[in-house]
């Protein structure tokens, strides 16, 4: 698939590739967004629309702020496994800039989540100038929390999100840039 089909390449990793998604990506999107098991934390599956809506919001950000959750795919294979990237979220008063990700299941417990917001924190800081980013985490997923330990956050504030019609508790990871 030429580069134009499949997005604009951002980020390499030793094992990944990051790049923006398009609507070609939607058969892999819906593969991880609607598989109720990888969805736990987001009280389960997304709908068709729902997908759509988040493909559509991603290609949104990738306009408005230059980034958003990219597609990662295994350089190996060249098979899209999850969406890791930047994007600003609200926090409190304020909007802060957050690395997320989410790995079809298939692919849990393998060092990919680490690799790919290691090298988005890294991004955040070093292309984008960002002095702080953090990682929003629901209080019951153990998993992402140790991927944002690894990448030297702490947490620094707790917070509830509505969303689905549920109150989700959660807690706000962040780790700030190096001063040289």
């Amino acid at each position: 698939m030429a580069e134009a089909e499949r997005g604009r390449r951002i980020l390499s990793t030793d094992r990944l590739e990051l790049r923006e998604m398009t609507g070609e990506d939607l058969p892999a999107l819906r593969g991880i967004l609607q598989d109720e098991t990888t969805m736990t934390h987001y009280e389960g599956a997304f709908s068709g629309d729902m997908v759509d809506a988040w493909l559509t919001r991603m290609l949104q950000r990738y306009r408005n702020d230059r980034f958003g959750l990219w597609a990662v795919e295994l350089r190996a294979t060249g098979e899209m496994i999850g969406q890791c990237g930047i994007t600003r979220q609200p926090q409190a008063e304020t909007t802060v800039d957050e690395v997320g990700y989410l790995f079809h299941r298939d692919h849990w417990r393998r060092g990919y989540a680490t690799e790919a917001a290691r090298a988005c924190r890294d991004f955040a800081f070093n292309q984008l100038g960002v002095e702080t980013v953090w990682a929003h985490v629901r209080d019951t997923n153990l998993a992402s929390m140790n991927v944002a330990i690894r990448l030297g956050m702490t947490v620094r504030t707790r917070f509830v999100k509505h969303y689905r019609g549920v109150e989700m508790p959660h807690l706000g990871f962040a780790v700030d840039r190096e001063c040289d």
